[in-house]
């Protein structure tokens, strides 16, 4: 397969920039990839499991929480709120962080801005685990 330009990039900074032959993460309406030769695009990220495959065969997995990406004349630029490549991410606080957002759902009596973070906390802490298994 042929490779494309991609750039990663956070509020930290760039987390990967260099040539790829696939990227799939999940859009507002679900999961998609882009190969080289993709027409121009762009399209909010949701919340999920993101691939990216490496021209070597590697294929790294990572947690995308919701963001932009934008494929323009053969580059594809993808801005994350938040991005975790698998060996960065830390199971047993994930699984805290789960545990902390189901307490809180569970106590009920929360305004709807309490619930709706509770519910992204949670959300965020799912998604690193499903990513870490």
């Amino acid at each position: 397969m042929d490779n494309f330009s991609l750039t990663i990039g956070t509020p930290d900074g760039i987390a990967f920039s260099g040539e790829v032959v696939k990227i799939i993460v999940r859009g507002m309406t679900g999961d998609f990839a882009i190969l080289k030769g993709h027409t121009n695009y762009v399209t909010a990220i949701g919340m999920g499991e993101a691939i990216v495959e490496f021209p070597t065969n590697e294929r790294k997995r990572a947690a995308c929480i919701g963001g932009m990406l934008s494929m323009m004349n053969g580059k594809c630029k993808l801005l994350a709120t938040t991005w975790e490549w698998e060996d960065k991410i830390d199971k047993d606080r994930a699984a805290r962080a789960k545990k902390r957002a189901e307490e809180m759902l569970a106590k009920g009596g929360l305004t709807d801005e309490e619930y709706k973070v509770a519910k992204a906390k949670l959300q965020r802490s799912l998604v690193r685990l499903s990513v870490k298994n």
